[in-house]
């Protein structure tokens, strides 16, 4: 039975061998398991060379201890971590002795989950940290850190604050109606609710460039056979990911690559050829095209330069498309919109590598972007929704009691994002994505 009230224990380095393994202990026993593990309590924040052992008082291993009295450790809690050998053995039997002093096995993303429940982190600050690990790209960990510094949260409460104070006004009109000012119709309001639409509109584009750079960017190269689909995704990924020939239909599946662009995490999506009359297997391909298109974050319809241009047709509305002129190297003159590109020379690969990041609203190393999820987006969305129909009531019909209503929900799903608002099963959900020990 988990309660928060149990001392946990983990291995907070991953399985395998190493220089150096760690445990740690959090919980209201930490300092009677302290005393029994290594003999005595440690001074507060101070490393101490000990010998580790079992309750029976048998040495186990020989490393320095940490001790964090709460409230001010990463839990809030009493934090207790031994810095021992990292072998998968040793590291086992430290955290077994844990255990039967009292300890319970910890689940995942507990230590960093009770730091939520005991306000050393909001919910954001939490999810930064499993970002962080996950990192793909040196500039994705550098948003996660951004996140777990504050700065997300900081944007989101500075919001919040503005929606507070429209709400004030708004509320104090409904109250006093018999005042002869209007104060639904003063120049104060329109100008908050001008500055709140801005600043939803900025986080908003900050928050999609931040989910881009946690979950990466997928991009699907589609097009007629033969385009050189498969040769453009072989050339950008530098793998010969993708079977090559000059036989219509070679690309009968789904075929992946990531790559790694500035920065940005983009994962190639190499499809079969759309054409009419495709043999079974082929049509099957085909299916599964028009479905990775649907779910893309960008399509690259690949032309061949050298051929009449052809129409990209049956495209998912909602996902942006770039035309790419394959083969310019064997193309003579002007190539049409779009990008040109030669998959067999490497020309024009640049100037494709750069429309990419410009779809994906990619910004400069150092721009101070911040790790979003895509719950975040949703919420996000979810408050702007609200505003602008709060707002649209204010201006056709005066409706201010609905105009404080729509403000409430959209600080209501901004609360979503920090944990101010947050059910169990939310949170349970979130925590479950961590590793052990964190």
């Amino acid at each position: 039975m988990r309660t928060a009230t149990d001392t946990i224990v983990a291995a907070a380095t991953p399985p395998g061998h190493g220089g150096i393994g760690i445990v740690r202990l959090s919980g209201p026993d930490v300092p009677r398991m302290a005393k029994m593990l290594i003999g005595a309590l440690p001074a507060p924040r101070v490393a101490k060379l000990s010998v580790f052992r079992d309750a029976d008082g048998v040495s186990l291993d020989q490393g320095i201890a940490l001790y964090f009295p709460g409230p001010s450790s990463f839990t809030g809690e009493d934090v207790l971590e031994l810095h021992g050998h990292g072998g998968p053995t040793v590291i086992a039997m430290i955290v077994e002795a844990a255990i039967a002093m009292g300890a319970r096995r910890a689940g995942p993303g507990e230590f960093s989950e009770r730091a939520f429940l005991n306000d050393k982190l909001d919910l954001a600050q939490a999810e930064a940290i499993a970002d962080l690990i996950d990192s793909g790209t040196a500039q994705a960990a550098q948003a996660a850190l951004r996140s777990l510094s504050g700065e997300f949260s900081a944007a989101i409460d500075a919001l919040v604050e503005r929606l507070t104070r429209l709400r004030i006004h708004v509320e104090a009109a409904i109250d006093f109606p018999e005042e002869e000012i209007d104060f639904l119709a003063d120049d104060a309001l329109a100008a908050g609710l001008d500055a709140c639409a801005g600043a939803f509109a900025d986080l908003q584009a900050r928050a999609d460039a931040g989910r881009v750079l946690r979950d990466g960017f997928q991009v699907v190269l589609v097009g007629a056979p033969n385009a050189g689909k498969s040769s453009l995704m072989n050339r950008l990924s530098g793998e010969e990911t993708a079977i090559v020939t000059d036989v219509a239909g070679t690309t009968r599946d789904i075929l992946r690559e990531t790559i790694d662009i500035d920065g940005l995490l983009v994962e190639l999506v190499d499809t079969a050829g759309l054409r009419e009359d495709p043999g079974v297997i082929e049509k099957e391909g085909i299916r599964r095209a028009r479905e990775a298109m649907a779910s893309a974050d960008a399509v690259l319809w690949v032309q061949d330069a050298t051929a009449a241009a052809v129409p990209a047709a049956d495209l998912p509305a909602q996902v942006p498309v770039l035309v790419v002129r394959n083969k310019s190297d064997l193309a003579h003159g002007e190539t049409g919109a779009g990008v040109a590109v030669s998959a067999r020379t490497g020309a024009g690969l640049g100037a494709l590598r750069a429309a990419i990041r410009e779809l994906a609203g990619h910004r400069e190393p150092g721009a101070g972007a911040f790790t979003a999820r895509r719950r975040h987006v949703e919420a996000l969305a979810d408050a702007a929704r609200h505003f602008a129909e709060g707002r649209r009531a204010l201006v056709e019909a005066r409706a201010g009691e609905l105009l404080a209503e729509e403000l409430r929900e959209a600080q209501a799903a901004l609360g979503r994002i920090t944990g101010a608002v947050s059910s169990d099963e939310l949170l349970g959900r979130i925590f479950r994505e961590f590793c052990i020990g964190k």
